[in-house]
């Protein structure tokens, strides 16, 4: 994975999905991933990439540390 950075959405889910996150699973108004009891909302689309603040948001509820999002 790249460094923390911007990130489009279908890049996000195929980066969760190899830390071994399962989903996306639709929602109320947005979709959502799974991981050991831990459901973790994502973005829905947009034209633009997710930013760097949003990114850190996810990966703090995600309970995912920088060097692990990053060694994917």
């Amino acid at each position: 994975m790249p460094s923390l950075g911007p990130i489009s959405r279908p890049q996000l889910i195929a980066s969760l999905r190899r830390i071994g996150f399962e989903g996306p699973y639709s929602g109320g108004k947005h979709q959502f991933m799974v991981r050991s009891g831990v459901v973790l909302t994502i973005p829905n689309p947009h034209r633009s990439d997710i930013s760097v603040g949003l990114l850190k948001i996810i990966l703090r509820q995600a309970g995912i540390l920088r060097e692990e999002w990053e060694a994917t």
